[in-house]
């Protein structure tokens, strides 16, 4: 047997240009047009019962501190903890720190099926409920699980449609890679970003789920709180093309230039017990800075009528102000460029990751000395202010961890006066397919990023 037989391409040929397709399949998609979407969710939302409930940490069901350490533990020693971090870091205005944050260990699964209708991919989403999501109900991707969730740890229902991506078949995966979470908030937290095609069989959509092209999900993209943050770190993972002549830096240039940074930086974190971090108070209600920055620590009840669960208590970090998430773009010889930024988050697992190039809560900054504050935010404000945005979006983060944790989303256009082509260290330029190869690899870009990309490649933004 001849062993050319056995050699396959090493890429899909036809992938892109399939989600090329659905990106390009707007107003309509498999029995939904997105028009109707927020009513659909509505709808759901409306057929089950979901509270939300502030409680005092000492009064969460199964929750506790341990003993010694401090650490805000579940009594089963499965799905998170809250815990310390101690920080050092070489650069910028606050070198050393503590904090309280998630310690997550386990590997969860972020899945969308997807299908063909009449020759276009659709994606199965979900109508879900989060605790901390501003709105409650959000479009989710069709599975989003950690693992305590999918092995029945918590004694509730099976994960719905899990099996699609458990037991995938290698050629039905059109997408698969470890992605980061939130490195100011999660300590070394990856999920597994997944597409999987459904292949020959037939998916009907149970009652809270729902077909929907790319190209709908990026109109939907396009309004406040309604595409959850798992579902766009699902989308700016996809293998989507870039009808780009070149690029400012060649691949091997920015690979290596991102190689650099995370070579260059001074980095140590380690975890540390709950009850010995510093400049942080606990009372009945919170954890949190005497100051008011940042985030605290809080606890909610939950009842949820679609849920594998219907009622239980957590822990959730509540950001004290709404963020802002921006790249600033240009064009340089005809092709959108962004600018990224090498950003160093105490909880990513290798230092650093491509972040846009604004990222911050900027009531966090407001009494910090004008030199001491992120580079490139005020203009990015000014921009915002001034309506010379190309794209702007609110989104709220992982809802199963974070409270009202809102972000707008900014793509600026700017010029040499406001981004040199020159970029200042930390920073270069990167075109749209330059960082959609990159986010076929783990630890790469950070969720912002991916959030950012997931817009551009819907057509939510266009540069």
């Amino acid at each position: 047997m001849s062993t050319v037989a056995l050699l396959r391409p090493r890429t899909a040929q036809d992938l892109p240009a399939r989600l090329a397709r659905s990106a390009a399949a707007t107003g309509e998609g498999h029995r939904l047009r997105t028009e109707d979407v927020p009513g659909w969710l509505a709808e759901r939302a409306r057929a089950h019962r979901f509270t939300v409930r502030r409680v005092p940490l000492d009064e969460l069901d199964h929750w506790s501190f341990a003993p010694g350490t401090g650490d805000l533990v579940h009594r089963s020693g499965r799905f998170f903890a809250v815990r310390g971090l101690s920080a050092r870091v070489d650069e910028g205005p606050i070198g050393n720190w503590q904090q309280p944050v998630i310690h997550q260990p386990e590997v969860g699964i972020l899945g969308i099926l997807a299908k063909e209708f009449d020759g276009v991919l659709h994606f199965l989403m979900q109508a879900k409920m989060e605790p901390g999501n501003p709105n409650l109900l959000q479009l989710s991707p069709t599975v989003q699980a950690t693992r305590s969730n999918y092995q029945r740890v918590h004694a509730g229902s099976s994960v719905r449609y899990l099996e699609h991506f458990t037991d995938a078949a290698p050629e039905w995966v059109l997408a698969d890679s470890l992605q980061s979470e939130h490195g100011a908030w999660f300590y070394r937290k990856a999920n597994r970003n997944m597409l999987v095609e459904a292949a020959d069989a037939e998916v009907p959509p149970a009652a809270d789920y729902c077909w929907l092209t790319l190209g709908q999900l990026g109109e939907l993209l396009r309004l406040d709180n309604v595409v959850n943050m798992d579902a766009r770190t699902v989308l700016g993972c996809l293998p989507l093309p870039a009808a780009e002549p070149g690029a400012r830096h060649s691949d091997l240039e920015l690979l290596s230039w991102f190689t650099s940074e995370r070579a260059r930086h001074d980095v140590d974190v380690r975890l540390m017990p709950l009850a010995e971090v510093e400049g942080w108070t606990r009372d009945a209600d919170a954890i949190r800075r005497p100051d008011g920055r940042f985030f605290q620590v809080t606890g909610v009840a939950v009842e949820a009528g679609n849920r594998e669960v219907g009622g239980w208590s957590q822990p959730l970090i509540e950001p004290c102000g709404t963020g802002v998430a921006a790249f600033l773009f240009r064009r340089l010889g005809g092709v959108a460029h962004l600018l990224v930024h090498a950003r160093v988050e105490a909880g990513y697992l290798n230092r650093v990751e491509l972040a846009p190039t604004v990222q911050c809560a900027p009531r966090d900054w407001e009494a910090v000395p004008a030199a001491d504050r992120p580079r490139f935010l005020e203009a990015a404000l000014r921009a915002e202010r001034d309506g010379a945005v190309t794209y702007s979006a609110v989104h709220s983060e992982e809802g199963g961890r974070f409270l009202d944790a809102c972000v707008r989303y900014l793509f600026v256009e700017a010029d040499e006066d406001t981004a040199p082509i020159a970029a200042p260290r930390g920073y270069t330029w990167a075109t749209v397919g330059q960082l959609n190869s990159l986010a076929a690899h783990g630890h790469y870009l950070n969720i912002q990023a991916r959030t950012l990309l997931a817009c551009v490649n819907s057509g939510a933004a266009r540069l």
